[in-house]
């Protein structure tokens, strides 16, 4: 391990000097184009870790540059979590240094998704009767309020950690807030700042993560020599990615990132992350039931499951590889519908559902979501409709390279997305609006 530290160490040094001559290449050629930052997303996923690099203008606009992949070993990764540190070190340096040859700039700058069965994603809702009803609201109330909330949601994810871990106290930490509603006296208002009134309501969805996975990816991070901006749930950037930059508030849909070790869901209401679940059954889990069934081992099991989609199996073999994927995926379909049936604020859930991830590649998956049993038992008010996410989609963001071309490269577009946000909540932007929105990302 302290071998794989080393060697991935040196990789850093040589691409940091190595992209310090080809950024100076590049403001050359760049001469006149003043403002832009440059931002890499690191998807670290189960399967694979993916890299983009964007440049960010002032005008907010994302513009990909460089794209990177490297493929994880089995050992890297967990039910979506880093179980060696090392080891996804190295294969972050991999796609990073692809993406820096294309991009032809090294970039510090880093946002990081994460994901895994302890990350903890929901709306919390608090009731506040003001002493002083005829004062009008301003900022510093406001922003007690807001603590009030997310120490609530903190005690509550504390809590349901341990109870989900037999009793065992585990520390938390917040990685995303998003302002959901708020109403004063009823009425629901979009900026409650000078507003009177008594009985302020406000909505908020938060995500945290324990300790020692939020540790895990800030010594990636160090390992790397990148400065670390945010880290962001996987399911809240693709969130971001699907909402963009408030183009669709009335958005309302589930969304599922199919990975390879897990399936995150976020439910969006009226352009609004109502909150995210997860649960430990991704891509890998087909994989290992082919290769449970059919007695093969994991590198053919892949190939085979791949080639169900692709049509490439054998036509005496694709009953055998059906039946082993099939009872797989009634206990994924079973899943996401527990995972739903925790949305018990929404009078109905939204019924467009949309796809992405590399698990999502499983013509099966599309299949089982459109069967007409899973969501019987569910507040659907019509038969839900389930596509996949394109990049095309994705709002906001412009991709110079042609390679990102499908829907596993949606939550690292997302996450490219929230790591604009916090840049431009740093930027001390002065109105009202933003500065509730810096409360919620500090």
């Amino acid at each position: 391990m302290l071998k794989k530290f080393k060697n991935a160490s040196t990789s850093v040094a040589q691409r940091a000097k190595q992209g310090a001559a080809k950024a100076s290449e590049k403001a050359k050629a760049k001469a006149g184009k003043q403002g832009e930052q440059h931002l890499v997303a690191l998807d670290i996923g189960t399967e694979f870790v993916k890299a983009l690099i964007a440049e960010v203008g002032k005008d907010g606009s994302i513009e990909i540059i460089g794209v990177g992949r490297a493929h994880q070993s089995l050992t890297d990764m967990q039910a979506g979590a880093i179980s060696d540190i090392a080891g996804v070190v190295e294969n972050c340096d991999q796609a990073l240094n692809e993406a820096e040859e294309q991009a032809g700039v090294s970039v510090r700058t880093a946002i990081i998704g994460i994901a895994g069965e302890l990350v903890k994603g929901t709306t919390t809702t608090v009731r506040v009767a003001r002493k002083q009803p005829t004062t009008p609201l301003d900022i510093v109330e406001m922003e007690k309020i807001i603590n009030l909330v997310q120490d609530r949601a903190q005690d509550k994810a504390k809590q349901q950690l341990a109870w989900e871990l037999g009793g065992k106290s585990v520390e938390v930490r917040l990685v995303n807030s998003a302002l959901v509603s708020i109403e004063i006296d009823g009425y629901p208002v979009t900026n409650p700042i000078g507003f009177q009134g008594r009985d302020v309501v406000v909505q908020l969805y938060t995500a945290f993560a324990p300790m020692i996975h939020i540790g895990a990816l800030e010594r990636t991070a160090q390992e790397l020599d990148l400065d670390l901006l945010a880290v962001a749930a996987e399911p809240f950037a693709v969130s971001r990615a699907v909402i963009g930059d408030n183009a669709n508030q009335s958005l309302s849909a589930i969304l599922m990132d199919v990975g390879g070790g897990t399936t995150d869901i976020a439910v969006i209401n009226e352009g609004g992350v109502q909150g995210t679940k997860m649960f430990g059954i991704g891509g890998r889990a087909y994989t290992r039931a082919v290769e449970r069934d059919l007695g093969v081992d994991f590198e053919q099991a892949e190939e085979i499951k791949v080639g169900l989609s692709n049509n490439s199996v054998a036509v005496q073999q694709r009953p055998a590889v059906e039946a082993a994927l099939g009872k797989t995926a009634d206990v994924w379909a079973s899943g996401i519908e527990l995972a739903l049936s925790e949305f018990t604020k929404l009078d109905h859930l939204p019924h467009r559902i949309f796809l992405c991830g590399g698990g999502s590649s499983l013509t099966m998956l599309m299949d089982r979501l459109q069967d007409n049993k899973w969501y019987k038992g569910l507040p659907f008010t019509r038969k839900p409709s389930v596509h996949l996410i394109k990049p095309g989609q994705v709002t906001g963001i412009e991709d110079k390279t042609g390679k990102v071309n499908d829907h596993t490269y949606i939550t690292a577009m997302g996450l490219l997305r929230v790591g604009l946000d916090t840049m431009q909540f740093s930027s001390g932007s002065s109105s009202i609006r933003d500065k509730i929105d810096k409360m919620l990302s500090t």
